[in-house]
Parts: structure tokens; sequence; C-alpha cells
């Protein structure tokens, strides 16, 4: 059998830093966000390209590369020829829900090769969660050592979870927050995941009301200045720069913004003690897999989703 192994990393940073590293093996780097947007099932097709490039372009004004993304993709047309596949995904939801799906994609691509997990998060004797692009080459060249492989249960359950991501009813999760597995991370990730949803009460989601409490506990100068705080205090989702300005940008009736810096207006204080629900005025209805952000909101008396009457609001 062929050593010949292919790394599936999570984003370039961490691709550059492999290479700086001196490996030397074939690198499929993921740079897709699967946390955000509609997803369907099925992987590598027309339908799934499409609502991907759809969605990027209205939403972030991005412009995918559709060729490229899809010869990226075409590696895994080959796996026969690699000895082991080994994934780079870290802590969050966002790389959760990235490892989801290329574990699926690679089941849909009939893959045989066994695969193994490289992840990172709490590092012994430091307070911060550390991705892998954060970790020193010794760190990180240590979590390569210590990578984990794959069972089929394992494989099934990460399956199992795109397929739940993918579909109507993301109440299907709850389950899995309390069953064991060797994703140390997994079951913050989908708690995390469910309090994405709006409040019942305020209409906010937690990272929504972690920013409003941002800017209500610090100076804020600028929202350039929100921003590295609200990436610093996200806990377990890991989402990128246009991913929280796009939040900030959303929230931003609930600022008074000016050269001395930003503070909540009354609207914001009112959302803060729960006065008013308000989400259709925040206009956020962010597609999540196969449910709509409005879809559903959380009711954290009973821990768990509830379908959204439409003329609730």
């Amino acid at each position: 059998m062929s050593d010949k192994i292919l790394h599936i990393t999570n984003g370039n940073s961490l691709t550059d830093y492999l290479r700086e590293l001196n490996f030397t093996d074939d690198i499929l780097t993921w740079q897709e966000m699967l946390c955000e947007g509609p997803t369907s099932e099925q992987i590598d097709t027309e339908h799934f390209f499409s609502i991907r490039k759809q969605f990027l372009h209205d939403y972030y004004d991005i412009e995918v590369n559709e060729e490229e993304f899809k010869t990226e993709i075409k590696t895994l047309n080959n796996t026969s020829e690699y000895s082991k596949i080994i994934l780079w995904f870290e802590y969050d939801l966002f790389c959760h829900i990235n490892l989801m799906a290329v574990v699926s994609l690679l089941q849909q691509k009939n893959n045989k090769a066994p695969l193994y997990l490289v992840s990172s998060g709490r590092i012994k004797g430091e307070n911060d969660l550390k991705g892998l692009s954060e970790l020193s080459a010794t760190q990180l060249l240590n979590h390569f050592e210590e990578k984990i492989k794959l069972s089929e249960a394992d494989i099934d359950l990460l399956i199992t979870l795109w397929k739940t991501y993918c579909g109507k009813d993301h109440n299907l999760f709850k389950p899995y927050i309390t069953k064991k597995s060797p994703f140390k991370y997994l079951s913050n990730c989908l708690k995390a995941h469910l309090r994405r949803f709006p409040d019942s009460k305020t209409g906010l989601s937690v990272l929504e009301t972690n920013i409003l409490e941002i800017v209500k506990k610090y100076p804020i100068k600028s929202r350039q200045h929100l921003l590295g705080y609200a990436l610093n205090y996200q806990g377990y989702y890991g989402f990128g720069d246009i991913q929280l300005m796009r939040m900030i940008e959303k929230l931003s009736i609930f600022f008074d913004e000016n050269q001395e810096g930003i503070t909540l207006n009354r609207k914001g204080h009112e959302a803060l003690l729960g006065q008013y629900n308000f989400s259709t005025e925040l206009n956020n209805n962010m597609p999540f897999g196969g449910v709509n952000k409005f879809d559903f909101h959380f009711n954290e008396d009973q821990n768990k989703l509830i379908k959204t009457n439409i003329n609730a609001y």
C-alpha cells in the first residue's frame, strides 16, 4: 500500500503553517463556512454549489471561484491512492460543521482510507482556547503525533449530525449533547448552535446578546474595536471577521455612535432587559443548514427550539 497522505485543513493559515513545518504531503484546504447559509446533504452537486454561491454573494458580497472549489473537491475522487487522510479541525462550531460536511463528502465519495483527526482547544497551562494556527510549532507537532483515528461509529456520528444540520428539526441535536464521543467539544458546539436561534423573550441570539453586553460593559471606541472584543469573547462559535462585522452592522439599531465611541441606546438597554422581542426589527434571518433562523426560537425554560408562529411578532 502507498504511504501517501492527504491532509484536509480548515483554512489557508493552517495550510501555510504546515508547509512551513515541511509537511510535503498533499493538502486540500477547506475554505467553506457551512455554519451559515443553506446546505444540502449531498455536497458535490450543482445544487449545492448553486445555493452556496448565491448565499455568499447575497449575504457577504463574496464571488466564489466555483471551478477552483470543484477542482479541490475532485481530489477526493481518488482517495484510494492515500494510506490515510488527516483532518485538521478545531474546537469551535465553525470547524465542527465543516468537519461533519467533509466526513460526509468522503463517505459520498466511497472513501476507504482511514481517517484521523487533529484538533485543538484547551492547552495545559493556558487559559484561552487555541486554534491550530495559534499553536507553537512544538505544540502543533505534538497534536499531530496524538491524532485520533476515527472509528466507523465516529464517522457515522458525524454523518448523522450533517444530515440533521441539513434537515428541518435541529432539536434532533439534543441527544448528542450528552452523548460521549472522541469529539471533546462537540457538546459545547451543539449547545452553542441551538442558542444561535432567537431567544423567546428578546429575539436575540446568545452571540448578539453578548455583543450588546460588551458595548454596555466596555468603553468601545469604534466598530473595529467592538469587533476585536467580539472575536475574543465569542466562546465556541469560531466566527471570522466578516461574520461578526455583519452581525455588528445588524445590531447597530441598538447603538449610539459618535466621535467618542459606541454606547447602547434606549432600545439596546430594553433588549438586554428582555422588555421586547426584537426579532423582526433586527432583520437577520440567517439560514442555518436546512432551516432559517426565524423558523424557531430558543425557549430557555424548556431548553429547546420551538417552532415560530409566523404571526407572533
